[in-house]
Parts: C-alpha cells; structure tokens; sequence
C-alpha cells in the first residue's frame, strides 16, 4: 500500500464509523422522533417521551467516544421516561451557527418547547455557553452550565486567550452573549472550579437573582468529566429536569471528590507546593480513609522533608 493509500485509510474508516453512528442514531428515533443535519457541522436528535425535556449541547465526537453513542440528554432521558433534544457539533463551533439559530427560531415559532410541563438545559464549556445562549428559545427554563464561556467577543472577553483561533466566530449576532440570553430563564447554575482564572472571569459575567455560582474548586476546566467520572452528573441532570437542583445538592455531591482518586492526587499536587507540613498532613487525612500507595509515599518523603530542616543549622 502506498503511502496515498495508508493516508486514507484511517480518514475511510472514520467516515464509515461516523455514518454507521448516524444510522444508528436515525434508528433509535425512528418511531418517537427525528435525527436532523443542520447544516453540513451540527445535528439535532430529539426523543419524544414524554412532558418533561433535557436539551443538551454535546461535541459530537465526544458522544461517538461513549461506549452508547449516546448523547448525555439521551442516555438520562430514557431512564426516566423523559423527552431528550440533543445538539451535537463537529468540531468547536460554539454552536455559532445560522442553520443552528434557524433551528431554534423553528422550534419557537412551533411553540415547541410549550409542549412540556418542565424543560432543562445542560451544557458544559462550549456547550455550557450553548446552553445559556439558546435557552432564551424557551423561558423559564432550567439551566446548568458547566465551566461556560459568557462569550469570546475580543471587546468583552479579550483576557481569555486560551480560544485566539475562534475569536473570528460571531458572538455578536443572534443567541450571542450568553448572560444575557439568560435572563429569562428560570434558574441558572454556573459551576466551575475558581481556581481556573478565566472559568471565574466568565462565570463572574453571569449576574442576577436567578443565577447560582457553584465554586468546584480543584475541578480542573472539564468539571463535567471529574462530575461523570464520580458518577453523580447523572443525577444532577436528573435534579436539574425535575426541578430539585439546588446548591445544597451540588455540594453533596461533591463532597464525593474525597473519594475520588484523580482529585485527591491533584489535591497532592498542590500540597507539594506548599511544604513537608501541608503535604503530610493531607496525606495522613487521605490515608485514614484510604490506602493509597501514592500517599504513603508523598507521607514518608514529607517526614524526611520535616526531619532535615529541624536538624539544619540556624542562622
């Protein structure tokens, strides 16, 4: 095979493996809803099944990754008999789409979102300003986001540096700036860790009586993956659809991270920065609930730590 060949070759196969995605997905709705491009970057999947929806704004290639290839709305819907819209991207578009604002001014002028006793909108970063943004489509709306972007207009967000290459996106045009699509929503809960510096300038952008700031602090910038990973987003979701999501709940939840290995040894990290002391006295906490060879080790090489600045020299 020619180097031409082994070129195409992975392309080939990923293009069959997106289309038997989409065929699978155009299956499973076949009878209770629709699997619809919008244009050639975005699709929509929507299940009707029943008064209450959970709209979700995924990467695409993220929902492929799933064991499922489900999109998060899908797989929490259907074990609770709910309605799920999905709105998937190819690629990091925010959502900035005029087949994607077509879509939505569809579903309005359909009153479509009138149909269901109670409607949710999840995202998470990108996907948490698509949320935001398009939930102005359905007032009084349930929101969580995740670690969401306010924007990524120069004039309003120009600290934020980490997106320079989609700064040409229009974020000044329709179901543009996210905080302000929100405010005739019902509840809005921004989370994000504080100590990602520009998640805490976006989130600060969020303003008003109906928005709650959920501080997650050493959730990194995907607190969604840490929320997944410890399995409690899919109960938030369901909270969030049914209208009992609050900060108390989040915080409970959360609690769970001092279980959870992927913290604790960022949490170790950290401590590392600030001494032997700091560091034995997490790992001694850690390792009275846990026995974590990582802490063993981070305790053993903080007492020697202690031990040799006691028995240095003075000035």
């Amino acid at each position: 095979m020619d180097d031409t060949a082994l070129a195409a070759a992975p392309a080939a196969a990923t293009a069959d493996a997106t289309a038997a995605w989409r065929a699978g997905l155009d299956a499973l709705v076949a009878e209770e809803g629709y699997f619809e491009p919008l244009g050639p970057r975005h699709h929509a999947l929507f299940i009707d099944a029943g008064p209450r929806l959970l709209v979700s704004f995924e990467s695409a290639a993220a929902v492929r990754a799933r064991p499922e290839g489900l999109p998060l709305a899908v797989t929490t819907a259907r074990a609770r008999g709910w309605s799920a819209l999905a709105i998937m991207a190819e690629g990091p578009s925010w959502w900035r789409d005029r087949a994607v604002y077509g879509y939505f001014d569809r579903l309005v002028d359909d009153a479509f979102f009138e149909d269901f006793e109670q409607v949710a909108f999840f995202g998470a970063g990108a996907g948490g300003y698509a949320a935001c943004a398009f939930s102005v489509a359905a007032p009084g709306a349930e929101v969580l986001a995740l670690a969401p972007q306010a924007t990524l207009e120069p004039a309003r967000a120009g600290w934020d540096r980490r997106f320079l290459a989609h700064r040409r996106l229009s974020f000044t045009d329709r179901y543009g700036y996210a905080p302000a699509m929100t405010e005739g929503a019902g509840r809005v809960f921004v989370a994000y860790d504080p100590l990602v510096a520009e998640d805490a300038m976006h989130a600060a952008l969020f303003t008003g009586r109906h928005v709650g700031h959920l501080r997650l602090a050493g959730a990194g910038a995907a607190p969604e993956a840490m929320l997944a990973e410890m399995g409690v987003l899919d109960g938030l979701l369901a909270r969030l659809v049914e209208g009992r999501l609050d900060a108390a709940a989040v915080f409970r939840a959360w609690r769970g991270r001092r279980d959870h290995a992927p913290w604790l040894r960022r949490l170790l990290t950290r401590a590392a920065a600030g001494g032997p002391a700091r560091t034995a006295r997490l790992a001694t906490a850690v390792l009275a609930r846990h026995d974590m060879p990582r802490f063993r080790r981070a305790l053993r090489a903080a007492r020697r730590g202690q031990t040799a600045a006691a028995d240095a020299p003075g000035d």
